[in-house]
């Protein structure tokens, strides 16, 4: 197992052309790209329909030296099994706007194109989310009893099997990225969904630090528990800097504020243990692409682009083949 080839999520950078990105992102000293199902990095429909398209993705990477391995569909996949708000308007196309009743048909309906897309792409994983009809009930006042928790589950598992199916069917991986309005965001929630799904080998996980590390949890010891599951693995940072005033849960005030008891910040100026996670990753086997996905509100996108790529490049490194302390055994 050599050092793991260095990608950028697109989903930051959709309001930029493809081919824009794919300049910008080699000069930087990417491999390749996670590629985001929007903007028009790639258009689903005609991926699904026209593997031509899909070759014209694939040959403009290839004229700037990058590859794919992954591509994302996050919006539409948060669509599948959440309760419908004026906010997932903004996730839709414009002819599905206000129909939030059809919302969760038209993303399972969406998803099957995916991993048409994906297939014709010639790539292994999607990475994604699922949703959560129960995600506003986190708290638990007024109360939510067991039942509802146990259905929730069960519902998921049933909107979400069918689009598993389609992914079998061309040989697909599916990574889920654990995080709050999943029905997973924490170590006990991914434990009961993979239960949940009978642990189908489909059905895996997009391991995003960030995301357990704001909550109070040890990233590490995630892939220590769920390494076998992780498909694809991001590079995000946070940094928590409760104040006295500031709670974990955002006081309502948008990412980038101080103010905030805690930020996405680019990789390496935030908390998050990374060499930690290299070596848990390196001790399961997991050798896949490290997929920068770049979110910091305080910094310039494209230094902090670059800069996200230098550092991933300085702290990943391969397992070693043989004990520090062999030179000193004797036969």
């Amino acid at each position: 197992m050599g050092k793991r080839p260095v990608t950028i999520f697109t989903g930051q950078w959709a309001d930029l052309p493809f081919e824009t990105v794919c300049e910008k992102m080699a000069a930087f000293g990417y491999d390749g790209l996670e590629i985001a199902t929007w903007g028009d990095h790639i258009e689903v429909g005609r991926a699904a329909e026209d593997p031509a398209y899909c070759k014209g993705r694939r040959d403009i990477l290839a004229q700037h030296g990058l590859d794919c391995w992954a591509i994302s569909s996050h919006l539409v996949g948060q669509c599948v099994a959440s309760l419908y708000d004026a906010r997932y308007d903004g996730f839709m196309p414009g002819f599905m706007k206000g129909k939030g009743g059809d919302m969760q048909r038209w993303a399972a309906e969406e998803m099957m194109r995916v991993a048409r897309a994906a297939k014709n792409m010639g790539v292994p994983v999607v990475t994604s989310f699922c949703g959560s009809p129960i995600w506003n009930y986190w708290y638990s006042f007024p109360q939510t009893s067991q039942q509802q928790v146990d259905d929730a589950f069960k519902e998921v598992v049933d909107k979400w099997t069918p689009i598993l199916d389609e992914f079998d069917k061309y040989g697909l991986k599916f990574a889920l990225e654990v995080h709050p309005t999943e029905i997973a965001f924490d170590f006990y929630s991914t434990e009961k969904l993979l239960k949940a799904f009978d642990y189908r080998p489909t059905f895996g996980l997009n391991f995003d630090p960030s995301h357990l590390y704001w909550q109070g949890m040890n990233p590490a010891l995630f892939v220590r528990e769920f390494g076998e599951r992780i498909y694809h693995v991001h590079v995000k940072d946070a940094v928590v800097t409760l104040d006295g005033r500031a709670g974990i849960l955002g006081s309502h005030i948008e990412f980038g504020d101080t103010r905030r008891g805690w930020n996405f910040v680019s990789p390496g100026h935030g908390g998050v243990d990374f060499d930690a996670i290299v070596r848990e990753l390196n001790a399961v086997g997991c050798d896949g692409p490290m997929s920068v996905e770049w979110e910091d509100s305080g910094m310039d996108r494209e230094f902090g682009a670059r800069e996200a790529c230098e550092f991933v490049k300085k702290f990943d490194y391969p397992p070693s083949s043989v004990a520090f302390d062999d030179a000193l055994k004797k036969d």
